[in-house]
């Protein structure tokens, strides 16, 4: 089992659950090519942090990198900024660019 994180990523949690809800489940071979043609706006960070997750398993030893499947998948909400928007007499609107913490787990295909 290898895990990669990535933190702080601009990128809504709703937004980024829709590419998790995707690529959870698969082999990380087919997610991979999923991902390179995807027309969504976060799937370049869930790409490369697959590629970590994939590099984290190599480093820890397991034999067979080409049997990993995609276990388990979590999008949290990170801090929000907070800004402001100028509109119709004189009035201001609140704008709330979230962002997301999004964690990816590993597995060879036979614990999976």
């Amino acid at each position: 089992m290898a895990v990669a994180k990535l933190r702080n990523v601009r990128l809504a949690p709703r937004k980024a659950r829709i590419i998790a809800n995707l690529v959870r489940g698969q082999d990380v071979g087919t997610a991979i090519n999923s991902l390179r043609f995807m027309n969504k706006a976060g799937a370049r960070e869930f790409f490369k942090l697959i590629v970590s997750a994939v590099a984290n398993a190599e480093d820890q030893g397991d034999e067979d990198v080409e049997s990993l499947v995609i276990s388990k998948v979590t999008v949290d909400q990170a801090a929000t900024l907070k800004r402001w928007r100028p509109r119709a007499q004189g009035r201001g609107t609140k704008v709330q660019k979230k962002s997301s913490h999004v964690t990816i787990e590993v597995t060879p295909a036979a614990e999976a």
